[in-house]
């Protein structure tokens, strides 16, 4: 017998029973009572509706795919997909201006939901144990900084930094928009595609409306995990977006056009304040898109935007804390003593510090409960973990292999964290800490810097590359990556060092150089200085003790180093003192000044934010040879 038949035969018995009457005629009623309905404003749905109709035209065909709320008629597809303005009007089925074919808009659907998405039309997505959604980016797993394209336009070219030395290489309009038309659509021609409402910056004086658009459910997740999430009423009256990301990655640009080198393509206009991306599934490329719109448009505002973690101490005090890959920027962020407010992109303004994400994305590469136990508690329901590996049968994922990639990442919402500070806002720092792995060894554990020195090493940017972590890289070799985030950066980096300049004067900030990297000699005969040690550091500059002791100068550098930290051997407080070779530490120590010393000969002329003979009193607190 068909199990419906016999379950409405069932039903039909019920209804003497006076105790329990029957709800439900067959299954079909009873799998919709299985779902609530919350109640709807029907202008705001229309509106809203308008909205998404709107974002998913292209730009020679008006009319986008028609947007419906609630659930869809069995005729119109499996599953249920959230359709249209009016739950009251019936169901009509969305259709797309690319040749009238079906498609379905989910729109801001919960986690659960995408969950659910990611696992009935993804072979490659599966829940691992804790619950963590574990999925595959595809091809590329990284970000790819040369396929990176700002159009050249009238309103911000003259805010973008062109030229030697950047990672801004331009773009026409005319070919922007040519791939915009080729992201909507591939879009457009989906059966089923996913949108992202939400908002980046905590700060009110700079929230903004951010909308993704998204071919994979994977993606819509971590867009959710990535914005500041909309409660219900603020959903309702979102309108239109400030900034659009439209994510085509699984769609390739066409290397014939103009400007392109390859299939990937991230190209952004600022005037249309749009992101498009092609031939990338690596979610990382959303993140970068949106902090790229940022780092352009917060400085029109007297904002600053900082690749920086932030957290508080009890006493309210906040530190910032700059650094590269692999220098400990994540690590000392997220110190369980103190309250977490990012790990990566902050705003500052004349309020303080806010975070600019609603959620972390962090590396897992070498994960561990003893080492990370707040980012390791965070991978749970609700965080996506990307190309990782993990066991077939107890689904425990191996967060050392790099079998797929050492990339392996993962993203879930701050407050996953358990010392999170939401709203993610703070004061004005009283530290900020730039944090290098030096391979050289012949920096110290920690200086104490001048405003000059500061605005020096920020721009600079320091850190090193080991042996073996990239192709053709046999020897340490120095990273200089301006303002730490040399890739995403809009604006020449003078001009974030002179909004630098007047934070720290106003604000009384003190800056600090840490060296997490090697002693003893350099990578491959000296060692990397030990955790417990940069940690005793950091709490000593966070006590105020730091602040309050003596100092010696480290020659060439002219670095202010204390003569004592407590929980630091005093040997390792001066380099050359734990050296055993004083004559290779003084070659060491010159070779690395005359690395610096080059590298900032192209920022000598202020880039136009600040007067050469400034720039020059700014190189001159490097240095010296």
């Amino acid at each position: 017998m068909d199990p419906h038949i016999g379950f409405s035969i069932h039903v039909r018995q019920l209804v003497t029973d006076a105790a329990h009457p029957p709800r439900a005629a067959d299954i079909h009623e009873l799998r919709a009572l299985q779902k609530a309905r919350g109640e709807r404003d029907a202008s705001a749905a229309e509106e809203r509706a308008a909205s998404l109709s709107h974002t998913l035209a292209s730009r020679t065909r008006r009319a986008g795919p028609r947007v419906i709320w609630g659930e869809g008629s069995q005729d119109y597809a499996p599953g249920s997909p959230r359709t249209t303005a009016d739950r009251t009007s019936g169901f009509v089925k969305a259709m797309s201006d690319a040749g009238l074919r079906p498609v379905v808009v989910y729109h801001n659907l919960s986690t659960a939901e995408l969950y659910e998405k990611a696992l009935h039309y993804e072979p490659s997505s599966h829940i691992v144990a804790g619950g963590a959604l574990a999925t595959i980016s595809g091809a590329k797993t990284g970000r790819s900084p040369q396929d990176k394209r700002i159009v050249r336009e009238p309103l911000s070219q003259q805010d973008v930094w062109w030229g030697e030395g950047s990672h801004n290489y331009e773009m026409d309009e005319r070919t922007f928009s040519a791939n915009r038309e080729r992201a909507v659509d591939y879009l457009n021609h989906l059966e089923r595609l996913y949108v992202c409402d939400g908002y980046a910056c905590w700060g009110p004086e700079a929230r903004v409306r951010v909308r993704v658009v998204c071919a994979r459910p994977y993606h819509a997740l971590f867009a959710h995990n990535l914005l500041i999430r909309p409660t219900e009423e603020e959903l309702a009256n979102f309108g239109r977006a400030d900034f659009t990301i439209y994510n085509a990655g699984a769609f390739p640009a066409n290397r014939f056009t103009s400007y392109m080198t390859s299939e990937t393509s991230l190209a952004v206009c600022f005037s249309k304040r749009e992101a498009v991306i092609l031939g990338s599934q690596y979610a990382g490329c959303m993140k970068q898109a949106l902090f790229m719109l940022l780092n352009w448009h917060l400085p029109r505002h007297g904002m600053m935007p900082l690749n920086s973690g932030c957290n508080v101490g009890p006493a309210g005090d906040v530190a910032l804390f700059f650094g590269l890959s692999g220098t400990g920027k994540t690590t000392f962020s997220t110190d369980p003593k103190r309250r977490f407010v990012g790990d990566d992109v902050l705003g500052w303004g004349d309020s303080g510090v806010f975070n600019i994400e609603g959620g972390c994305y962090a590396k897992c590469i070498g994960l561990s409960k003893e080492r990370e136990p707040g980012i390791h508690a965070a991978v749970r329901f609700g965080a996506v973990l990307e190309n990782v590996t993990f066991d077939e049968d107890s689904r425990e994922v191996d967060y050392d292999s790099a079998a797929i990639t050492e990339n392996t990442r993962v993203s879930y919402p701050i407050e996953f964290m358990a010392n999170a500070l939401v709203p993610c806002v703070a004061g004005h720092p009283t530290n900020a800490v730039f944090l290098c792995c030096d391979l050289f060894g012949v920096l110290p554990p920690v200086s104490r810097l001048s405003q000059q020195q500061a605005l020096y090493y920020f721009v600079s940017g320091f850190t090193a590359k080991a042996a073996g972590t990239e192709a053709g890289v046999g020897q340490p070799e120095p990273t200089f990556s301006p303002c730490f985030t040399s890739t995403s950066l809009v604006w020449h980096p003078m001009k974030y060092a002179a909004m630098l300049a007047d934070k720290l004067e106003r604000h009384g900030t003190e800056v600090w150089l840490v060296n997490t990297g090697w002693t003893g000699g350099r990578f491959g005969t000296g060692s990397r200085m030990p955790l417990e040690y940069t940690r005793a550091v950091v709490d000593a500059i966070h006590s105020g003790a730091l602040a309050k002791a003596q100092y010696q100068t480290l020659p060439v550098f002219n670095l202010q180093v204390p003569t004592a930290c407590l929980g630091v051997p005093s040997e390792l407080l001066l380099p050359s003192s734990s050296w055993a070779d004083g004559e290779a530490y003084e070659r060491e120590l010159r070779q690395l000044a005359r690395r610096f010393v080059a590298n900032f000969e192209r920022f000598l002329d202020g880039g136009g934010y600040v007067k050469p003979e400034a720039a020059r009193s700014i190189a001159a607190a490097g240095p010296t040879l």
